[in-house]
């Protein structure tokens, strides 16, 4: 089996078309077909099957790219670590980071790292959970800062640091005039992240609970931190971290009820069969390190 033939095949996989796959790869769709034949006949089984005008994996062709994924993370970690040993701290860190933690704790953590491994470079990926997982699982990132996983076997967790989701609004909104329970908050707009995230559904499970409706959403945003202003400044609701609530300046109040509080528990992620540089090993040590103390500032 020749390793090209697997990195064309993932090519194909990803975009179901062989015309499309060849304009990518700069190869003729003979050339992609023959390719295909040869990973069916070594694997003595189909991997494609055709769906319209393009096609699509069957469950061998699922195995086999999750297969190729994998072997491809695992070549490109060893030929870093060897690049490491010859070059000492030194490399490039692949870092994503949900925003609460990228605003309040990460520009410390950079500018000791500027300071102890200048020659490390970093290319930083700030999004909410779902999408900073996936980007693990497929390479995007080495290191994900971001909520702790609750007995994964594919990556690894150490938590850093611990802070609570709570129900914010503008400082001036109806709701501080008098005492309000869970359905008071129904009577408002929201502004949550997309229902994939783990906040939301933590948030939209607790009104199931209490058998209220969920939250009526007018604006939907992968990353909550930019939008805090526009709460500020209406009678939009939304469900951020506490730690957004710390400084003096801000325009934001808490809406305090127990069971809208999420406690959460913040940590690095890393997959489980990865190479960790010494880079990387730097830049999670201070995270743990520093976590606490700098998010509680």
């Amino acid at each position: 089996m020749d390793f090209r033939d697997l990195k064309f095949f993932e090519v194909i996989a990803q975009e179901g078309n062989l015309a499309r796959a060849a304009e990518k790869l700069f190869r003729t769709q003979p050339a992609l077909s023959k390719c295909i034949d040869r990973l069916e006949a070594s694997m003595g089984a189909k991997l494609f099957e055709k769906d319209g005008r393009g096609m699509r994996l069957t469950v061998a062709g699922n195995v086999l790219l999750s297969r190729t994924r994998q072997m491809g993370l695992m070549i490109e970690d060893t030929a870093r670590e060897m690049r490491d040993h010859a070059a000492g701290l030194k490399g490039h860190i692949r870092l994503g980071c949900v925003p609460t933690l990228a605003e309040h704790l990460l520009p410390q953590i950079l500018h000791d790292m500027l300071e102890q491994a200048p020659e490390v470079t970093i290319r930083l990926g700030v999004a909410m959970n779902d999408a900073l997982l996936a980007g693990l699982r497929g390479g995007e990132f080495d290191l994900v800062v971001g909520p702790m996983l609750e007995s994964d076997q594919e990556f690894v967790s150490e938590q850093i640091v611990e802070d609570q989701m709570v129900v914010v609004a503008s400082k001036q909104h109806p709701l501080f005039a008098g005492p309000y329970t869970m359905a008071d908050l129904l009577a408002y707009r929201w502004v949550l992240p997309a229902t994939t995230v783990a906040s939301r559904q933590w948030l939209d499970q607790t009104f199931d609970r209490n058998r209220l409706a969920r939250p009526q959403v007018h604006i939907e945003s992968t990353v909550l931190n930019m939008i805090l202003p526009v709460i500020e400044k209406t009678r939009l609701l939304g469900f951020a971290s506490n730690a957004n609530l710390r400084s003096p300046d801000t325009g934001l109040r808490e809406v305090v009820l127990e069971q809208t509080t999420m406690p959460r528990r913040m940590g690095v992620l890393y997959r489980s069969n990865t190479y960790l540089s010494p880079a990387m090993v730097r830049i999670a040590g201070l995270l743990r390190l520093h976590g606490t103390s700098l998010l509680r500032e």
